[in-house]
């Protein structure tokens, strides 16, 4: 009975907040310029440290060794891999999230990549589900058209995933299933994506520049990277842990660390850092009577990203050689 009058009271003092922002921060095309000029330095940046012993460059803006495996998350969801298509359970919050997930990455996939089929509009486009877990998100990308590979380090998940899958023909064909990481994927296919999806994956991941990395290089040029995770603020401290956690056991206690939360704008720069252009940002919110997610204007708890990778980088090595050329003798300089 308590924690059912905190919630009331918590959501409507957060309704009534005063710092909420717009309800769709799309980028302006004012902006756009910007970002890539200040992308572009951040890579020339890193290109200058990266420079191999032939005078080349690397692609990727950084080198990352890391791995974005966190052995302590595994064994949470480890401990959780059997009931993923428990729709009263631990993950219930998640199926219901499809409600607003699978439009959200719909509609940006046909609107990058102006393909329509009627019934099954993302046809002919493949997606990486990322942390899938027991294919929770897959199967409803598959139902659409799209050909989808959902990766995750457990086992027992994928295994679960798997069976569930089995249970429909049509779902056979177009969605399978692989235990493994990101990274692993990633020595193994470049740029074979049209979309990577990371929905609820990033807050339990070990290392942030890694999973960037690994996302640009299994996309294709012009590929889309969608993103749903917590803010990191004292509310979503208060929402997602407390209430989320200890007061409403909404999901299992110790599934959070608010460390590991990131704010849309930190989230935003490392991937422009990566070669992506971050094209809108979304508040979310979970509201734990009704069970459904709904769009906020307020990013302050969760939210939801799309990001697209540029199809051409900015070229530093490129414009060095042109600056040392005009700088030879014999070579007027230039400065329009």
């Amino acid at each position: 009975m308590y924690s059912k009058k905190f919630a009331r009271l918590a959501f409507g003092l957060l309704a009534e907040s005063t710092f909420i922002s717009r309800l769709t921060r799309n980028v302006s095309s004012k902006v756009k310029p910007l970002r890539s000029l200040c992308s572009w330095t951040v890579c020339q940046h890193h290109r200058q440290e990266n420079q191999l012993s032939n005078g080349l460059t690397r692609l990727n803006v950084r080198t990352v060794s890391h791995t974005t495996l966190d052995p302590a998350e595994v064994r949470k969801f480890q401990a959780m891999a059997s009931k993923w298509w428990d729709l009263q359970g631990d993950f219930s919050a998640l199926h219901s999230m499809n409600d607003l997930r699978v439009p959200f990455i719909r509609d940006n996939l046909l609107n990058v990549h102006g393909v329509w089929q009627l019934g099954k509009p993302l046809t002919g486009l493949r997606i990486l589900d990322v942390g899938c877990g027991g294919g929770v998100l897959s199967e409803p990308l598959g139902r659409l058209g799209a050909d989808v590979l959902g990766i995750d380090p457990v086992e027992d998940s994928v295994w679960t995933a798997d069976l569930h899958c089995s249970y429909d023909p049509e779902l056979r064909e177009r969605v399978r299933y692989q235990a493994c990481t990101l990274e692993d994927l990633a020595e193994e296919e470049v740029e074979g994506f049209h979309a990577v999806v990371a929905s609820e994956v990033v807050e339990h991941l070990a290392d942030l520049d890694a999973f960037a990395n690994c996302c640009h290089q299994v996309l294709k040029p012009g590929g889309s990277l969608f993103i749903t995770t917590i803010n990191k603020t004292n509310l979503s401290y208060v929402f997602g842990i407390v209430a989320a956690e200890q007061l409403l056991r909404i999901v299992p206690s110790g599934t959070h660390d608010w460390e590991k939360f990131i704010s849309p704008e930190d989230l935003e720069r490392l991937l422009e850092s990566f070669g992506f252009h971050v094209d809108s940002i979304r508040g979310m919110m979970y509201n734990p009577l009704t069970g459904a997610w709904s769009w906020q204007q307020s990013t302050a708890i969760n939210y939801a990203l799309h990001a697209v990778k540029r199809k051409e980088e900015p070229q530093p090595d490129r414009v060095w050689a042109e600056s040392e050329n005009l700088n030879e003798p014999g070579q007027a300089k230039s400065y329009s």
